[in-house]
């Protein structure tokens, strides 16, 4: 791909990423949903959200060597996000990770599991986040499964720590732990090397 190309790429996503945050904001500040940010400390969200980050990792990981997560179609997205990652810079590739941790959270356990809580119940609210998180995420049936169930873990986490900023750590050290290991070790996935930037 040529370099102004691929910058234009890597602008649009940052762009894409960053206008999440951005529409994860507006709501929240029109409709003036609650937001809980002082459930924990800046160093206890920092180390169990980078904690659970790594861990999830972990967790998929070994889920992926069962057949649950071993569709055809996970695999060419697998695939495709390795590609990408390799032809991205790391300093892409990491603030696409801090801005989809900060807006993707914003906007699903913020904007849609704060409203429907504050309507619905804490349960409801948690599982509205939790699947539409999914939906948003639906590149194949075990992907949706996949990111429903992360979905509600970080909405059970936000619920219980009242703490936007541990699910927000915890999603952004998920992905980057994910665009590291597709990127330097994608055996682990069942990938082979591909061309593109290492």
């Amino acid at each position: 791909m040529p370099k102004r190309a691929q910058q234009k790429r890597s602008l649009l996503g940052l762009a894409f990423q960053a206008g999440i945050v951005v529409l994860g904001l507006i709501p929240l500040w029109l409709f003036d949903i609650p937001l809980a940010t002082e459930g924990l400390s800046v160093p206890a969200y920092l180390a169990w959200g980078t904690a659970a980050g790594v861990i999830t990792y972990g967790v998929l990981l070994l889920l992926s060597l069962t057949d649950l997560l071993s569709s055809d179609t996970l695999q060419k997205h697998l695939r495709d996000l390795h590609r990408f990652v390799r032809s991205q810079s790391w300093p892409v590739l990491i603030g696409l990770a801090i801005l989809a941790g900060v807006g993707e959270e914003l906007l699903f356990r913020g904007v849609i599991q704060g409203w429907v809580s504050e309507y619905l119940g804490n349960i409801v609210g948690i599982l509205a986040g939790g699947v539409i998180f999914g939906l948003a995420h639906a590149l194949s049936r075990a992907y949706f499964t996949v990111a429903t169930a992360l979905g509600v873990v970080f909405g059970v986490a936000y619920a219980i720590t009242d703490s936007i900023q541990l699910v927000m750590v915890w999603h952004g050290v998920y992905d980057l732990v994910v665009i590291f290991i597709l990127r330097c070790y994608p055996q682990l996935f069942g990938l082979t090397e591909t061309a593109g930037p290492g």
